[in-house]
């Protein structure tokens, strides 16, 4: 799978905030009708951006960030003092 960005298609925002996820990008997201999904506002400087992705995807992450957290500040610092 390429992790280049793909571009799924313009989707019009509801009068309630509501859009509709093509389904190009619910079938490579793996998100199904009833599942639930995370949406995070980009970085700083792409504040107008969000990210969307399904919430078992993202509870993966978090357990390896919080698995690997240490190890990571320490590599970090490492590259800042150089």
């Amino acid at each position: 799978m390429s992790h280049s960005p793909k571009f799924f298609g313009k989707v019009p925002v509801g009068t309630k905030g509501q859009i509709v996820i093509p389904v190009e990008a619910r079938k490579a997201l793996g998100i199904k009708s009833g599942d639930n999904v995370i949406v995070i506002s980009g970085p700083p400087h792409h504040k107008k951006m969000v990210s969307i992705m399904p919430e078992d995807e993202f509870n993966k992450f978090l357990r390896f960030l919080e698995k690997h957290l240490t190890t990571i500040k320490e590599e970090v610092s490492k590259k800042n003092k150089v």
